[in-house]
């Protein structure tokens, strides 16, 4: 067993004995300087009391004693209750509450201009169905309404001092890019509209606005992003209308293809004459469906961008630890802001939706489910930071503020804090030396026996923590096992309940037995004052080891190591006069509010966001894990200051018995399968998504022979149940369809839209009669050629034919706007160099290529070549290279009477995204 130091060097002068409460027990401390142990030889004579059990009261001759608190255990537990919950009520009433303070007037919602428009904007955009890049829906219905309000906002504001300009770009491109494991993208004459609105006598530097009105297959696409569209077209109309000339100018760009892996972007910022001029841009985007728009990523380096952010904001909303997340890559999605800040090197703003991602990419995505409110606070943000942003000097030579990074957070929506990195780097130490120095006087004339319990104290914290994240993953793996997952999607309080009480019980078990068996005979009060010592001691190193790498998001355990450490230091003099009492505690946790507040709030974002995409992560990931781990790594952060009140109560028994309880009953409730996962709901709609393909499968020989063929419905679960809870509505979806890997075929042989099968290992094959697009493909080699350098060259070409009469694919005709193309270089052959991109074959995904294709209107046939490098010897019977490509067709136009068939058999509760395909395999 170990000593532990005393609280002072002296005891308070002030200090009586008192009467107890009934509520409160009490604990004797001795008043000189020390409750060190004295050898077990000095215990056995008898020469010291025996100290054990009883809060340090112990039999034979005792030193003089002070009656000092210890609080009761019911005390604890409904003060520490009562602060969580408050604590959650704050941060439940800062998301409902999404407008702050007065609106501007400029972008009014209560005002029937503005209800009128962007409510029309909405409804038409959404109106005319799914936007899939390539359709007469996103290229010709959607642009036409954009064209025709933007001509309508010119003749309005021909009199202002501002002159508008339009141009209706269609780019043609390639671009590699690390997302999904990396792949490259080729687009043919996608679409932009782009507006620029500048003074009459011209502007020389530009900022960007940019959102994107393309949508993906089967969904509307209102929050994903038509709002963004509606928003933009009203503050362009905001800004033509202003009475006096800006300084700068902006250019409102209305990308189409988004959705397919930011092309449209691509085109504009590598191609477009304007894009020269511009020096910064904000992006408009969404993860969810309404509520706030949070700032998750700046930059890079450009610190006035936040200050404008900050400065300007009507209602601000930003995160960096989400920019930081974001950025580390561990979410699988991105926006245009990376094309900007990558190909165009300029710096920006990223703005999303997040809330309820449950419903983003699905049928619910509609614009009743986007409040007016969410509408207008992004409006009143986005023309406010325009507007700033427009008549600054800095935008004129952006580069020369480029000087480092911003720690920038919100708190409860109400303020925003931003402040250099090197500053935030400053505090930080600051806050890491405090640290020391309280902890080194409280060892000074202790000949290091305080840094001995204070180490052994943090390795019980550790301790405690190790093995409670090890009991709740036991817990998730046992539930994965007996086919519960994802019993939480619809319901998350049961998670909350289920993982967060197997978490608080394991971490209060471990301190109790901690303090009943090892610190059995050392004072409580000097147990609770060493225990915080532990809790600001782990924080400061979890300070340092983030500012040592240098991440912004440092400023979290900062908050976590000044405002508890100075809380203590106010109530010192009352802990040593009275310990543990009421008052004591209450000023505590007031003390603790700020960080935890703060800390609580980012805890929601993390599961707002995590929560969704575990329905669509894959068959591979096993969500009970992720989401224990991240409930757990909550509870370990928000018990990190109440271990001071573990030691500082009389018992736990009863709270032990109380969270033993409820995770007993929720274990049971799990696990007789009475919760289920997914929600038809129509307020609260929690839908499974699944991906059904009816393709058709050619595969054919090196001499072009095919050799085998075969069509059915491929069918492939988002996320890791499966067809689990699909097979009892749907029998004939079963293990005994489960497709076989084919490692040696492109792809597996099956038509992927995007290289994702990393994720998607398990899917389903219903033999189908094959489907006929109306405009099947035909791709043929054009030609083969040995260099002078000793490498081949093959170029291809793919086009579709229509009635025998040869086309080029094009919205207007039903040719497939998006194929897939998988290179799969044979034992030996290398691929040297390719048409795409810089002409340096990218992303070598286990000795496969995948390369997207998408086109607009009018595209000519797809050509391009590849150059393979040979083997040393002749290549063997499978030729050099496997080439497939696979043709995805959307639209009502192109579905199959087998495949509308199945999708009626589906639940209300799950959301098939189908579309008819094909996969064609060559080997050359």
């Amino acid at each position: 067993r170990s000593g532990v130091e005393p609280v002072s060097e002296e005891v308070c002068p002030s200090a009586r004995p008192v009467r107890i409460s009934p509520l409160l027990g009490s604990v004797k401390m001795e008043s000189d300087t020390t409750v060190r142990r004295k050898s077990s030889a000095l215990q056995k004579s008898g020469d010291i009391p025996d100290r054990r059990g009883n809060n340090g009261r112990g039999s034979g001759k005792k030193k003089p004693e002070v009656s000092l608190f210890l609080l009761s255990e019911g005390v604890a537990f409904v003060l520490l209750l009562v602060f969580i919950g408050l604590l959650c009520g704050l941060v439940r009433l800062s998301l409902q509450q999404l407008l702050i303070g007065k609106s501007t007037g400029e972008f009014n919602a209560v005002r029937a201009r503005f209800v009128i428009w962007n409510r029309k904007h909405l409804e038409r955009i959404t109106g005319v169905g799914p936007r899939v890049m390539g359709s007469v829906e996103n290229e010709v219905l959607t642009v036409n309404y954009l064209l025709e309000q933007v001509e309508q906002i010119r003749s309005e504001s021909t009199a202002g001092p501002h002159a508008i300009t339009l141009d209706l770009q269609r780019p043609t491109g390639s671009f590699s890019i690390d997302f999904l494991g990396g792949f490259t993208s080729y687009y043919d004459r996608v679409t932009n509209v782009a507006i620029r609105l500048e003074p009459k006598d011209g502007a020389q530097h530009f900022m960007l606005a940019n959102c994107h009105f393309d949508s993906v297959a089967n969904s509307p696409g209102a929050s994903d992003d038509a709002v963004s569209c509606a928003v933009m077209l009203e503050v362009l109309r905001s800004l033509a209308s202003l009475s006096s000339p800006l300084t700068h100018g902006v250019i409102f760009l209305f990308n189409g293809a988004e959705e397919n892996v930011l092309q449209a972007s691509h085109g504009f910022i590598t191609q477009h004459p304007w894009a020269k001029q511009v020096k910064a841009f904000v992006n408009l985007e969404a993860a969810g469906v309404g509520g706030k728009e949070v700032v998750f990523q700046t930059g890079p380096e450009n610190p006035w961008l936040v200050q404008a952010y900050v400065h300007a904001a009507v209602h601000p909303f930003a995160l960096v630890v989400g920019q930081e997340v974001f950025q580390s890559g561990i979410i699988p999605s991105d926006t245009d802001f990376r094309i900007y800040r990558d190909f165009g090197n300029i710096p920006g703003i990223d703005l999303a939706f997040i809330e309820n991602g449950f419903l983003y990419h699905t049928k619910y995505d509609t614009t009743d489910r986007i409040l007016t409110d969410s509408i207008q606070r992004a409006g009143d943000n986005i023309l406010a930071l325009l507007k700033h942003l427009l008549m600054s000097e800095k935008l004129a030579d952006s580069s020369e503020y480029r000087h480092g990074n911003m720690v920038f957070f919100d708190v409860l929506g109400v303020v925003a804090v931003a402040y250099p990195a090197r500053v935030g780097t400053i505090i930080n130490y600051m806050a890491v030396m405090a640290t020391f120095l309280y902890l080194a006087k409280k060892n000074k004339g202790k000949c290091g026996h305080y840094l001995r319990d204070l180490a052994l104290g943090s390795c019980v914290a550790l301790l405690s923590w190790f093995a409670t994240l090890l009991s709740v993953l036991i817990v998730a793996l046992v539930l994965t096992l007996a086919g519960c997952s994802m019993f939480w999607y619809s319901h998350f309080s049961v998670a909350i309940a289920l993982y967060g009480s197997a978490a608080a019980a394991k971490i209060l078990l471990v301190h109790t037995l901690a303090k009943n068996l090892y610190y059995g005979g050392v004072h409580r009060v000097e147990l609770g004052e060493l225990f915080f010592d532990v809790s600001l001691l782990l924080w400061c190193c979890v300070l340092l080891c983030l500012t040592l790498r240098g991440l912004c998001s440092a400023y979290v355990p900062m908050l976590m190591v000044a405002f508890p450490l100075a809380t203590k230091l106010l109530l010192s003099s009352h802990f040593r006069c009275r310990g543990a009492s009421v008052p004591y505690a209450v000023l505590y946790l007031l003390g603790l509010t700020l960080p935890y507040v703060h800390l609580m709030f980012l805890i929601w974002v993390v599961f707002e966001i995590f929560c969704p995409i575990l329905g669509r992560s894959g068959t591979e990931i096993p969500p009970e894990v992720v989401l224990s781990c991240l409930v757990t790594l909550a509870i370990i952060l928000l018990s990190s200051y109440f271990m001071h009140f573990i030691y500082l109560a009389r018992s736990s028994r009863r709270v032990l018995t109380i969270l033993g309880s409820l995770f007993a009953v929720m274990l049971l409730l799990v696990s007789s399968g009475l919760i289920f996962p997914y929600s038809s709901d129509p307020d609260r709609p929690r839908p499974k998504r699944i991906i059904i393909q009816h393709t058709t499968r050619t595969f054919h020989t090196l001499n072009g022979l095919v050799e085998h063929e075969d069509s059915g419905l491929w069918i492939n679960s988002f996320d890791y149940t499966g067809m689990s809870y699909i097979t009892p509505h749907i029998p004939e979806i079963n293990d005994t369809v489960r497709t076989q890997r084919h490692d040696d075929l492109p792809f597996g042989g099956f038509p992927w839209y995007l290289p994702v099968r990393f994720l998607i290992k398990k899917s389903w094959y219903l033999p189908a009669p094959a489907a006929f697009p109306k405009s099947p493909l035909e791709f043929r080699l054009v030609s083969k050629q040995v260099t002078e350098w000793g490498t081949v060259k093959l170029s291809f070409e793919a086009k579709v034919t229509v009635a025998d009469v040869e086309v080029a694919p094009c919205s207007c005709s039903p040719g497939p706007s998006h194929m897939s193309l998988y290179l799969r270089p044979n034992t030996g052959v290398s691929l040297s160099s390719w048409s795409f991109g810089d002409g340096t074959p990218q992303f070598d995904l286990n000795g496969e290529y995948f390369v997207f294709y998408a086109h607009g209107l009018d595209a000519p046939a797809w050509q391009f070549w590849l150059e393979i490098q040979p083997p040393s010897e002749p290549p063997a019977e499978k030729g050099l290279i496997s080439v497939a490509v696979s043709c995805h067709y959307f639209g009502e136009a192109h579905r199959t009477p087998q495949l509308d068939a199945l999708l009626g058999r589906f639940p209300a509760w799950s959301f098939p995204s189908s579309w008819v395909s094909s996969y064609h395999m060559f080997r050359y």
